[in-house]
């Protein structure tokens, strides 16, 4: 049967979640938790396994719900994608990393594309959720679902783009809450996926099209990207005067309008803010467009973690050690607090870096007990989290993690060196 408004009215469509990563796997619960049957799509067995099972994967989502979805008979979980004929709409949650040399790798989504196409039934809602660069949803996805002609968008498949705005561990806004950008190039495509979306979620919020949500989706991230950059060159240039750039933030906050507070760091993590503004930056080179700002700030956000490995440096020298043979604890090893999400973490960089000058490296962090398999750091991986102790020449504060309590760092003698503002002018932390 073709996807309908009365249809979704009603919950009688099957929504497909192709991707159960930190996208795909709540926006499955979400759907699920409002009566509209799910199947989840993924490669990785042991999601695959966990879910039909009732078990949940990540920390900061409750497994219960999971389990009650699961238990009704509302949400599974296959790797067999020809299975995407069941279902009425399929929304794509796939990964969009960078290559080597910072060009957008969309081989998960045409991948993903390719093997959903043969099985669509007529009529099938397709939705894009993959951060990507203007043009993706229209130029790459549209072809390859189109299957040479068996289907074609507009008439008899419905095409659009909706991007996540996922922010794992936010104690305020989730999935539900978070206003969702929906665009698509025709009205009956639009109008389908609004009215599936408004099921699950509270606020959707529609565009003229598919290029709008996805360039909005750029701009969201690129505008925390620069500010971040800005704050971190501050914290380079006041540290050379000796001036607390977290103070002087704290100032400048004071002032009601046309300010707003972005705080600097070790370097930018997650997949979005790292990842998002190299989408849109190879993109317009190809229109004839430079984007020197945003470059720029990449640039600066990239060197960080070399501009923090040097902290590391004067804070050894200042004990007559030097790196090399230096034993080092990393604090924290996802790329923000109290959470276990370590993608694009620049805590990886930092251990990276530290290993590369002959330190005697190791990390500790309560959420991530082993280091697993990534792309970029095939040589960090199987890495278990250790315990603090006075053995350590020196702490990396690299997450604020509130599980970590200064009294209990420094009661171990060793020099600390803080890039998150942890400690307040105690004596053997040095700030970075």
């Amino acid at each position: 049967m073709a996807i309908t408004l009365d249809r979704i009215r009603d919950n009688d469509v099957v929504v497909g979640v192709a991707g159960l990563g930190y996208v795909g796997y709540p926006l499955a619960l979400a759907f699920a938790e409002v009566g509209i049957k799910v199947l989840g799509f993924d490669t990785d067995e042991n999601k695959i396994t966990m879910i039909n099972q009732g078990e949940g994967y990540f920390r900061h989502l409750n497994h219960d719900r999971l389990k009650k979805a699961v238990d009704a008979g509302l949400m599974s979980a296959t790797s067999d994608f020809t299975r995407a004929a069941e279902c009425d709409a399929i929304l794509i949650c796939v990964p969009t990393p960078l290559d080597a040399h910072l060009q957008p790798d969309l081989h998960y989504i045409e991948d993903t594309c390719n093997a959903i196409a043969p099985h669509l039934q007529p009529n099938t809602l397709v939705s894009l959720e993959s951060t990507t660069w203007p043009g993706t949803t229209r130029e790459v996805m549209k072809p390859l679902l189109e299957n040479n002609g068996r289907l074609t968008s507009g008439k008899d498949l419905h095409l659009c783009f909706s991007p996540e705005r996922e922010d794992p561990g936010n104690a305020n806004y989730n999935t539900k809450n978070i206003p969702k950008l929906v665009g698509a190039d025709d009205a009956t495509s639009l109008e389908l996926a609004v009215a599936l979306y408004k099921k699950s979620l509270d606020n959707v919020v529609a565009v003229s099209g598919s290029g709008v949500a996805e360039s909005a989706k750029l701009f969201e991230n690129i505008f925390r990207s620069v500010n971040i950059a800005l704050v971190n060159e501050m914290k380079m240039i006041l540290d050379e005067m000796d001036i607390d750039v977290w103070e002087v933030i704290e100032a400048a906050s004071t002032k009601p309008f046309g300010f707003m507070p972005f705080w600097p760091g070790p370097g930018l993590g997650g997949h979005c803010i790292p990842i998002d503004p190299f989408y849109l930056s190879w993109k317009a080179r190809s229109c004839g467009v430079n984007t020197r700002f945003i470059e720029l700030a990449g640039e600066i956000n990239r060197a960080m973690p070399s501009w923090v490995v040097g902290k590391v440096q004067d804070c050894l020298n200042h004990y007559s050690k030097a790196v090399k043979g230096s034993r080092i604890l990393v604090l924290g090893l996802s790329y923000k607090e109290d959470i276990d999400d370590m993608r694009e973490s620049p805590s990886l960089e930092l251990l990276s870096l530290l290993k590369e000058k002959g330190a005697d490296i190791a990390y500790h962090d309560p959420f991530i007990k082993q280091l697993p398999a990534t792309r970029a750091y095939t040589h960090l991986s199987g890495m278990e989290s250790q315990e603090m102790s006075s053995d350590y020449d020196c702490f990396l504060v690299a997450t604020k993690h509130s599980c970590f309590k200064p009294e209990e760092i420094l009661s171990f003698g060793v020099p600390v060196v803080d890039t998150r503002k942890l400690f307040t002018n105690q004596e053997n932390v040095f700030q970075a």
